[in-house]
């Protein structure tokens, strides 16, 4: 007897497939074994979770997820089977580890409860990582610096581009200020930025003016330096000299200049785009020299004091940078030679992030190098070209933003459902009435799909099986099948399907989230982040999955993930567990673009944040700062609306057509015109993003997330005159 069927036997059909009345023309129906029964009570899922956990561990899941890949040192699985965050990274003892799950509890919980009541998705910040960073990129140039013998010094900026949100540019400049660390701005709003954070940071720190100028950008930069900042004018473009010449005349400042080099060196990568000789930045050799000459004529060489290059973000190995970093070394040699007054040299970018812990150079995301390898092939690069030609050894400077930011945020959000299989929807009546209505060709189907399962034919059956699909679909666009039998049909073929093991079924899970606005970069260039439960990773996960968000959009999924995978190992939503039925999952290495770049489809705006620092506390950790994500009205005025004046259009609506009194159950629920007014108002101050309210919160008029006990006041006609609830609503 085959594996693939049971006993055709009609006075012996497998429960749930035997029926009273059978068309006796046709085989009984074939049971696939294998194909475990859908479960039916909460009981049963529990005893199997239950099953799966203990033989199961959290090593395991570490192992499947690579989180020891990509997450070292900063993150890893504790005992109970969630995620911890090492604040300090290797220097982390165990007492100062930081659960994820906890974190994110503390945050979403009501406030009646001790949390703070905070709308998912969100992100969690971990300023200790950050300094941890910043630390081991300086340690890291440091060494390479003292064991080669290099007589200069190492002091990097970060680009505001990656990150501008106002803590972490505070904080890195905090942080940096023993280290001379310095910030990087590319627009005349990030040049503001980078000024005023300054003003606090070490005096010494490089202020590096990049990207396009115009003259009221060149005004801010020379302003910078007449104010004692560090502020170095890199030429993107030739003519800028000449408004950098004029405005220094004007403001009677001497200018730092740099420029910026087009290198031959170019990785194949999609982020070397920006380098080369077609790079969209920087300058020739010809055009330097031109720059060069007219300094020149000025009596202004002395100014020119650094140069800057990029081969591009994500470099992949170390060869390529050292090939890089060469070039450009003996670019600045020539420069001394034609007598400018050389002190720094800034490599740019290209510190690379392992995403998905390959350690692979031959991927657009994973490195084949750590900090220490690639600050040792910068260092021996510059110190090789300036050591031939006699030349003193140049300052070293580094725009390593996504380097230093990426791992110090992660964004929470939570799967709210999943889709069902269409093999739990075989039922008697379905297959009978799925023969009922067949057509001849579509009963040959049938027979010889049953008949090929009994021999264990497999390339038959589903053959037979897919036959027997599009008959059905074609029979339904013809109007001659029912809903019923197309249903019947999907269940039928999905149990064949997954009894031969043809392919694992793909569940989907809808997650409380907008790809476009969070994670920008995998639906623009398709960048991978590391995805995975935050929890429950003590037990097997059952199924696998593909993600997708809440916006109408097709586009608005994620279906590609590290290690190459089309599908995600995932656990069944509301399932056994640490999260309390809840299931949550976490993007990391996240810290780096996705926020600035992401926008509003859909108008969803961005998520909640909180600061969360390594404490003594019992759970080792405190939340330092907490900003809810933008309401409605934020994102509607975003687009131009104005809240306020809708709010009183639709409140006006509300008057016009439910004037019943508050205790009438004519407008629906109970509600009176002032609690849909109430919950009108409340709705514009709440978050995009699907809420968590009970049932008595719906029907007390109104969906707060968490926040039954406040909406009880706000809903109170008793607590203030509209005015004043929408004040409170929208402040």
């Amino acid at each position: 007897m085959s594996a693939l069927a049971c006993c055709v036997d009609a006075a012996h059909a497998p429960p749930g497939y035997a029926f009273s009345a059978w068309d006796s023309s046709l085989p009984s129906p074939v049971n696939f074994s294998g194909v475990p029964p859908a479960p039916t009570t909460t009981t049963t899922t529990s005893v199997a979770a239950s099953e799966n956990a203990s033989h199961w561990s959290p090593s395991l899941s570490s192992s499947l997820y690579n989180i020891d890949g990509w997450g070292a040192p900063y993150f890893m699985v504790n005992s109970f089977g969630d995620i911890v965050v090492r604040p300090h990274g290797v220097d982390t003892p165990v007492p100062q580890e930081i659960d994820l799950l906890k974190v994110v509890k503390k945050a979403s919980d009501p406030k009646s409860v001790g949390g703070l009541g905070l709308q998912l998705p969100l992100i969690v910040r971990f300023p200790d990582v950050l300094q941890n960073r910043l630390e081991s990129l300086q340690s890291a140039f440091d060494f390479a610096i003292q064991s080669q013998g290099y007589q200069a010094h190492y002091q990097g900026v970060y680009p505001v581009k990656c990150n501008q949100d106002r803590y972490v540019v505070e904080d890195i400049v905090k942080f940096g200020s023993p280290f001379r660390f310095g910030l990087e701005a590319g627009s005349k709003p990030e040049l503001l930025l980078a000024m005023s954070c300054l003003c606090r940071g070490n005096p010494e720190a490089l202020l590096v003016c990049n990207g396009f100028k115009d003259a009221e950008y060149i005004f801010l930069a020379l302003l910078a330096r007449k104010l004692a900042l560090n502020a170095v004018v890199v030429l993107e473009q030739e003519e800028e000299l000449d408004l950098v010449l004029f405005l220094a005349n004007k403001l009677s400042v001497t200018p730092m200049i740099g420029v910026r080099a087009k290198l031959r060196t170019k990785h194949a990568g999609h982020f070397g785009s920006t380098s080369g000789e077609k790079g969209k930045f920087g300058l020739t050799t010809t055009q330097i020299l031109r720059v060069v000459k007219k300094l020149e004529q000025a009596g202004m060489l002395d100014c020119l004091q650094l140069l800057h290059f990029h081969i591009g973000s994500q470099i992949p190995t170390t060869a390529l940078l050292a090939d890089g970093v060469g070039e450009a070394a003996q670019i600045f040699c020539e420069l001394v030679r034609l007598g400018a007054n050389m002190q720094v040299i800034d490599i740019g970018g290209g510190l690379g992030i392992d995403y998905d812990g390959s350690k692979s150079g031959n991927s657009d995301i994973s490195v084949a190098y750590g900090l220490e390898e690639y600050s040792l092939a910068v260092v021996q690069a510059v110190k090789f070209v300036c050591d031939r030609r006699n030349i003193r050894h140049p300052v070293l400077c580094s725009e390593s933003g996504r380097a230093i930011v990426s791992h110090h945020s992660i964004l929470i959000f939570e799967a709210v459902s999943a889709s069902l299989s269409n093999a739990g929807s075989v039922t008697p009546f379905g297959l009978q009435y799925l023969v009922d209505g067949l057509s001849d060709d579509s009963r040959a189907d049938y027979r010889n799909l049953t008949a090929s399962a009994v021999r264990g034919d497999y390339e038959t059956c589903l053959l037979y099986a897919d036959q027997l699909k599009q008959r059905c679909v074609d029979q339904f666009k013809e109007g001659s099948c029912g809903m019923e039998q197309l249903a019947a049909v999907d269940g039928l073929c999905e149990l064949v399907f997954k009894a031969i093991g043809v392919a694992e079924p793909i569940r989907t899970y809808q997650v409380n989230l907008s790809v476009f606005t969070s994670i920008p970069d995998f639906w623009g260039i398709g960048q991978l982040f590391p995805i995975v439960p935050i929890h429950r990773l003590d037990q097997r996960p059952g199924v696998r999955g593909i993600l997708s968000d809440l916006t109408c959009d097709s586009d608005g999924k994620i279906d590609k993930f590290i290690g190459g995978e089309s599908s995600l190992p995932l656990h069944e939503i509301g399932g056994v567990g640490n999260g309390g039925g809840r299931y949550y999952l976490g993007m990391f290495l996240s810290g780096a673009y996705e926020e600035a770049i992401g926008g509003v489809h859909n108008l969803f705006g961005g998520p909640s944040v909180v600061r969360v620092s390594q404490s003594d506390g019992p759970h080792s950790f405190a939340v330092i700062s907490a900003v809810p994500g933008p309401s409605c009205s934020d994102i509607l005025r975003v687009m131009q609306h104005e809240p306020e004046l809708m709010f009183e259009t639709l409140k006006h609506r509300t008057e016009v057509f439910c004037p019943l009194e508050e205790d009438s159950d004519d407008c629906g629920v109970g509600m009176g015109k002032a609690a849909l007014a109430s919950s009108l108002a409340q709705s514009f101050h709440n978050m995009p993003y699907l809420a968590s309210c009970s049932l008595s919160a719906m029907t007390a008029g109104g969906f707060y997330y968490y926040s039954e006990g406040d909406f009880s006041a706000a809903a109170d006609p008793a607590a203030g005159d509209d005015e004043q609830q929408w004040s409170q609503c929208c402040a």
